[in-house]
C-alpha cells in the first residue's frame, strides 16, 4: 500500500535511470536521434530528450508559469532548444536527472509523477532506438513503486496487480475500499505500459474490471 508518500522515490529512479540512459546516448550517433518515437507522433528521439530535460529544468529553477506542462508549452520547449547540438540536449538532461529529486521530494508529492513520467520517456527512447529493457532494467522497481504512489495520492481506480516478477502484489489507486479493485496479471514492464498508455504488442497480460483505457495517467 502507498499510503504514506516516500518523499526521496522519484529522486531514486531519476538517479538510476540517468545512470542507465545518459551514457547510451552518448555512445549514439547523431543520426539516432532524429529516430521517430512511435509512443509521441511527431517527436523524434531528441524531441523526447529535449521535453525532458527542458521539464526538469523547469523544476530545477521553480519555473511553472501558467499553462506549464502543456502540449503547447511542450511543443516551446522542444522549439527553444532547436539550435542545440544533441550532446547539450544530454548534458542539460543529466543535470535534471541529478538536481530535480530534492526539490520533487519537498513538493510534497505534486510532481512525483513527473519522475515517473520521466522514466516512461526512457522506455519510449529504448523503444525507436531498439535497445533492451524500455520500461523495464533497474529502474523498474522504483517505478512500480512510484506508480503505486502516484495513483493512490490521485484516487485512480483501485487495482490489485499479480506481477509474474516481483515477490509480492501490489496495489494501486484508491485505498478507501469504495470500489472493488480491478486484477492484473502479468509483468511489471506490460503494467507501466497499460498506466502510460504506451503500445501493447506482443504483451502477454490478464485484465479484469477495468478497461485498459481507463488505466492511462498521462496525456502523452
Amino acid at each position: 500500500m502507498h499510503d504514506v508518500r516516500d518523499p526521496e522515490l522519484p529522486g531514486r529512479l531519476l538517479t538510476v535511470e540517468r545512470d542507465a540512459l545518459v551514457p547510451l546516448l552518448r555512445g549514439r550517433d547523431d543520426a539516432d536521434f532524429a529516430l521517430p518515437v512511435a509512443a509521441c507522433p511527431g517527436w523524434t528521439v531528441r524531441d523526447v530528450l529535449a521535453h525532458c530535460s527542458a521539464a526538469l529544468s523547469r523544476v530545477v529553477e521553480s519555473r511553472f508559469e501558467e499553462g506549464v506542462f502543456s502540449p503547447e508549452s511542450n511543443e516551446r520547449d522542444i522549439a527553444e532548444r532547436a539550435g542545440w547540438a544533441n550532446a547539450q540536449v544530454v548534458d542539460e538532461l543529466e543535470r535534471g536527472m541529478t538536481a530535480a529529486g530534492p526539490l520533487i521530494a519537498d513538493a510534497g508529492g505534486a510532481l512525483d509523477v513527473l519522475a515517473l513520467g520521466e522514466w516512461v520517456h526512457a522506455g519510449d527512447v529504448r523503444v525507436a532506438l531498439r535497445e533492451p529493457d524500455a520500461y523495464a532494467g533497474p529502474g523498474l522497481p522504483h517505478a512500480l513503486a512510484l506508480l503505486g504512489q502516484v495513483t493512490t495520492r490521485k484516487g485512480h481506480l483501485p487495482l490489485h496487480a499479480d506481477l509474474d516478477d516481483a515477490d509480492e502484489p501490489l496495489r494501486l489507486g484508491d485505498t478507501s475500499g469504495e470500489r472493488p479493485p480491478a486484477r492484473y496479471i502479468g509483468d511489471g514492464p506490460t503494467l507501466v505500459r497499460l498506466y502510460a498508455g504506451r503500445p501493447l504488442e506482443g504483451a502477454s497480460y490478464e485484465l479484469a474490471g477495468v478497461e485498459a483505457a481507463e488505466l492511462n495517467i498521462f496525456g502523452r
